[in-house]
């Protein structure tokens, strides 16, 4: 009979948070101390000793999505690919214990009785809590999170990896699940060089794919070579529909899009493929980047576009299973807290390859 007792936690009044100032267009971050929240019955404390940044965090920045300001929802900080250690836990729950590691991702919760709740599919719930927008995101140190939608990161996966595990790579995992490829297929991914398409390329080589990634630039050349990717195409350097279609011997099965400019054109990388998918991942500003298709090619070639969000608790479960597994070697730059705003400001350019982690023990 085992005889360890939990770990204790020493929980300040206040603690580190990333907070939006000036929301809009000329958004920035600023570190500023925050009072820790309180936690109900059914709910757990998770200390966050990393957040990644997704450029999801600056569109709610920006406020240039059709979706209410965080303001208005009473939200201050963003951030939804956090990881960390559960500090205390509430009254009522039952299962998850203090000292267990644990995540925070883009839904915080949702309503568990629809019919998507009950279908495995609970990220389509009409009543989900969008993390970073209706609710504190992992831009703070100390986040809340009930019990029946924590995910708890497996042995082995560093909190650098797990914290983008939550967002990036889950919701590029589910595409891959849900487009139906087969191993041999070839997936191509616009924008695979970026910090979501990165993650999906190495899925992709783990499950069998045959990933081609369009993108530009030697450092990301070199990076997704390295991760899994079959052929590296440089739209800078000739015409990349057509060196798509060469490689694939007629058009790609199916077309990731991470990189949101990359939507008018994707419907041409599936060439002639019969059966061709276009998943529509990365979100566009309102208004902007939007595709037109021929119908006629659809029927005829029997291709079609599809859209996915972010993932369930058991596909994310997946998703960390295969970096367990050692399948995703993500090594992202890790920072301090005095170079947040500025790698935030380096996202929103689309200065960044890759991805870049927040460490809130380092200055």
């Amino acid at each position: 009979m085992s005889t360890e007792s939990a770990p204790t936690f020493d929980i300040p009044k206040e603690c580190i948070a990333g907070v939006v100032k000036d929301e809009g267009p000329d958004f920035y971050v600023s570190v500023e101390k925050v009072p820790v929240p309180e936690i109900g019955p059914e709910d757990v404390l998770i200390k966050l000793n990393v957040t990644g940044l997704c450029m999801s965090d600056v569109h709610f920045m920006m406020n240039d999505w059709a979706l209410p300001k965080m303001s208005e929802l009473g939200t201050k900080c963003a951030g939804h690919e956090g990881a960390g250690v559960i500090v205390k836990v509430g009254d009522r729950v039952k299962n998850l214990k203090v000292g267990m590691r644990a995540g925070h991702k883009p839904i915080q919760d949702v309503c568990h009785t629809c019919e998507y709740c009950k279908a495995g599919r609970e990220t389509y719930c009409a009543k989900a809590v969008f993390t970073g927008l209706a609710c504190d995101g992992s831009y703070k140190q100390y986040i809340v999170s009930p019990e029946n939608y924590t995910t708890i990161i497996p042995d082995g996966v560093s909190d650098e990896v797990a914290g983008p595990a939550m967002c990036s790579a889950a919701t590029t995992y589910s595409s891959l699940k849900e487009c139906g490829l087969k191993p041999g297929n070839f997936a191509v991914f616009p924008g695979g060089g970026g910090g979501v398409g990165i993650q999906g390329v190495q899925l992709a080589h783990a499950m069998g794919l045959r990933p081609i990634v369009v993108d530009t630039g030697d450092a990301r050349a070199e990076m997704t070579k390295k991760y899994g990717a079959e052929h590296f195409v440089d739209f800078k350097k000739g015409d990349p529909v057509e060196e798509v279609i060469k490689l694939t011997g007629g058009g790609a099965h199916a077309v990731f899009v991470t990189a949101v400019q990359a939507y008018p054109l994707s419907p041409k990388y599936l060439g002639s493929r019969a059966g061709g998918v276009v998943m529509c991942i990365g979100l566009p500003p309102a208004g902007q980047f939007h595709i037109d298709v021929d119908p006629t090619t659809l029927i005829f070639r029997n291709q079609s576009i599809k859209g996915t969000l972010v993932s369930s608790l058991g596909d994310l479960d997946e998703t960390l299973e295969f970096a367990a597994r050692g399948k995703l070697h993500l090594e992202p730059q890790v920072v301090g807290l005095s170079q947040w705003n500025d790698c935030v400001q380096k996202l929103k350019r689309s200065e960044i390859a890759g991805r870049v982690v927040v460490d809130f023990n380092k200055e």
